[in-house]
């Protein structure tokens, strides 16, 4: 079975599904090959990879940065986490929907975030390793949030008092942050 990549509710962002060589001794996938992830649209330079370790029930986001934003490659490599996007383009069809996938070290997924798009996670599992690629390095005072329980959004968190931040307690709610401050959307 080849690479599989699927399209979420929100179009842009993609799910996919490596195969994965399994035998006696273990396994082998590919965590990314650039000309079969371009066929799809994932076709932005990558440039930093980072690893974030956490506790169960932490909840990372909704992190995005606005000047250099970043397209994100996410992938588990212990644990289980529920992997959430939202789109926060102006002018976009799907202003302010979200999705949201499990992605674990047993199924392998991966989850691709384009560019414009906020992100957060939740560690369902007692701990988590979660990789990811950004298409731009990350740039400290271009980072802004949004609450990670804004109503408007409704997203369906699996914990209803996650472990947060200071910084990502104290986000806006996504009709309360300027137009300034949300990236365009694109056709």
């Amino acid at each position: 079975m080849p690479c599989e990549f699927a399209k979420t509710a929100l179009p842009e962002v993609v799910l996919i599904k490596p195969q994965v060589f399994r035998d006696d001794r273990g396994f082998f996938l590919e965590t990314f090959h650039k000309n079969k992830y371009a066929e799809v649209g994932i076709s932005g330079n990558f440039v930093q990879d980072n690893h974030s370790y956490s506790k169960k029930n932490t909840l990372r986001g909704l992190h995005y940065q606005l000047l250099h934003p970043q397209g994100k490659l996410v992938y588990v490599i212990s644990g289980e986490i529920f992997d959430v996007a939202v789109d926060i383009r102006r002018g976009s069809p799907s202003f302010g929907k979200w999705t949201g996938v499990h992605l674990s070290a047993e199924n392998k997924y991966q989850l691709y975030i384009p560019e414009g798009f906020a992100h957060g996670f939740l560690v369902l599992s007692e701990t988590a390793d979660v990789l990811y690629k950004c298409t731009e390095i990350y740039t400290p005072d271009d980072d802004y949030g949004i609450l990670w329980s804004d109503p408007a959004i409704n997203i369906t968190w699996q914990s209803s008092s996650p472990i947060l931040s200071k910084k990502d307690q104290e986000y806006q709610t996504l009709k309360n942050i300027p137009e300034t401050l949300l990236p365009l959307y694109k056709k």
